[in-house]
């Protein structure tokens, strides 16, 4: 019998001071950084030297293809690179042609609205990662407003996937020398995880949160491990930390978290993997079975289903902030647009952050392009290296947060807009500022006027499957002989299924008008799906060769 949902207050509290806290770098933070630099130096110093910058736009399109996948393993970052450079070359084209056929702006708004709607539901529903259709959007959208003809749009794509085959070959060349970073990376995060919950001996406070942040994690990593196709000897050793950072979960008072730490500190550079063997065969059903690549696998429309209101945000929010931009007179009504687009997270207190984020970080870099705007004048070899200088600030310094990456990404953008001719600072500077507005408050009116109402409706489907996943696991266990495979599937399609109950509520719990939530229940559903869970590992043999260890 469920208990009564636990109330919650209709309309909940939006942070301020917070949405600016900044947080700890990336481990990985120099290489989009780099990348970045990589991908874009060397087609914008071509188009210098020959005289025709007013061209780089069309090869920025490519280049900026260089941020995405940098967490993939190589196997699946190539065939993501290639996806990503075609979407971005789709959304350049149709730009491109609407552009050549109509200068009307409210039409060109409206088809940059679309389009951002479109790569906000392509980029979520194929859990693409940063910077997600944030660059997309900005690309079509600015490409809307460049004057072209229908002549003219062969050879700027041509352009655009020159530049965007030099940013896969940039992405790709790291694995030549690490050719397992991402594992290795995703099997440390891991490791790390389960340490923090075995520092808390499964009870506390802070178990919950640092279990819950574990048990991703840990699913993370097998994910990462499975898209990388062949199971070499490297991804059997990883295989095994995994593991070990699964039995942690199990059995955290009797696990050595010291002892993933160095685990997690031997995966970095390219030193060799650790390989526990004292696994023994009793892992042997864990490395051999392949069964969880079917595990939470659900189809197109399942994973675009939820994703409804927010893409209706991003369409419509757009749309209302060119409209209002265009009736202010700004001359850019594309800034309006993407700061808009940049907006929409999983749910409104999230959208609210990213929106105070934005506006700081954009006037904050307006000040700073105003600094250097008289030194990047002096020449366009100036331009082209002020504009590379914060290309790899904004991608180093954004996983910190989002506005102080934005104190790059201004005056980058400002800069870009004078590779065709030298314009006012003080003009461009007014356009910037007053789009930031406009479009940051115009956005956040419509994630409000658009309510995610079934939010709740989708904590209670994935409370159902949560129960269902841990059913088949008990029937499992019950059995006397249970099949290897049988065991992993269960196990995996239940981690999969406890995983996905605590994002579904945490998206839930920062809509408005919502209804209460059933917070109780979850918090159940999560503390058995986590027990039984630990019942899987002793069954499969790991628990005590744990505490053997400890």
């Amino acid at each position: 019998m469920s208990s009564a949902p636990s109330p919650s207050p209709r309309v909940r509290r939006l942070p301020l001071a917070g949405a600016l806290r900044l947080g700890r770098p990336s481990d990985i933070w120099f290489k989009p950084a780099l990348s970045s630099v990589a991908s874009i130096a060397p087609p914008n110093l071509t188009l210098l030297a020959l005289g025709r910058l007013d061209l780089a736009m069309y090869t920025m399109a490519g280049s900026l293809c260089a941020l995405y996948a940098h967490n993939r393993p190589y196997a699946a970052r190539a065939r993501a690179l290639a996806w990503v450079v075609l979407g971005m070359l789709g959304g350049l084209a149709v730009a491109l042609i609407a552009a050549s056929l109509t200068t009307n702006a409210v039409v060109l708004v409206t088809v940059g609205a679309l389009l951002a709607a479109v790569q906000k539901a392509v980029c979520d529903v194929t859990r693409i990662g940063p910077p997600g259709h944030v660059v997309l959007a900005f690309i079509s959208s600015a490409s809307l407003f460049a004057p072209q003809t229908l002549s003219q749009v062969p050879g700027h794509l041509a352009l655009g996937a020159a530049a965007g085959a030099w940013a896969w070959i940039v992405g790709m060349a790291p694995g030549l020398v690490r050719p397992h970073g991402p594992e290795r990376r995703a099997t440390a995060h891991a490791l790390n995880a389960a340490a923090a919950y075995a520092e808390t001996l499964g009870s506390g406070d802070a178990a919950a949160r640092t279990r819950a942040a574990a048990a991703a994690a840990v699913h993370g990593a097998w994910q990462s491990l499975l898209s990388t196709g062949a199971r070499s000897a490297p991804r059997r050793a990883l295989e095994r930390l995994v593991v070990r950072a699964e039995v942690a979960l199990a059995a955290p008072a009797d696990t050595d978290a010291e002892r993933l730490r160095d685990w997690a500190r031997a995966l970095r550079g390219t030193g060799p993997v650790p390989y526990p063997d004292d696994l023994g065969d009793a892992a042997d059903e864990l490395l051999g079975v392949e069964a969880e690549l079917a595990v939470g696998q659900r189809t197109l429309l399942e994973r675009l289903g939820p994703l409804g209101p927010i893409v209706l945000r991003t369409a419509l929010g757009c749309a209302l902030a060119g409209y209002v931009s265009l009736a202010l007179g700004v001359g850019r009504p594309y800034w309006a647009l993407v700061t808009a687009a940049s907006l929409y997270q999983a749910n409104v207190t999230l959208t609210w952050s990213r929106g105070v984020q934005r506006v700081v970080g954009n006037l904050v870099g307006v000040l700073v392009f105003a600094a250097i705007a008289p030194l990047a004048h002096l020449s366009q070899v100036a331009l082209v290296l002020f504009c590379l200088a914060f290309n790899f600030g904004a991608e180093a310094l954004i996983g910190r947060n989002y506005w102080l990456g934005s104190i790059c990404v201004t005056p980058m953008a400002l800069l870009i807009t004078e590779f065709a001719r030298s314009q006012q600072p003080g003009e461009l500077m007014t356009d910037r500022v007053v789009d930031t507005l406009v479009g940051a408050l115009v956005g956040f009116v419509a994630a409000i006027a658009v309510t995610n109402r079934r939010a709740g409706d989708r904590i209670e489907h994935a409370l159902r499957a949560t129960e269902r996943a841990r059913d088949h696991a008990v029937t499992i266990l019950a059995e006397e002989r249970p099949e290897a495979g049988d065991l992993e599937s269960a196990r995996r399609g239940l981690a999969a299924a406890v995983v996905e109950l605590r994002a579904t509520a945490d998206a839930a719990a920062g809509e408005w008008w919502q209804r209460a939530l059933p917070e109780e229940r979850v918090m159940r559903a999560e503390q058995a799906g986590h027990r039984t869970l630990a019942a899987t590992v002793r069954r499969q043999g790991l628990h005590s060769l744990e505490g053997a260890q400890a």
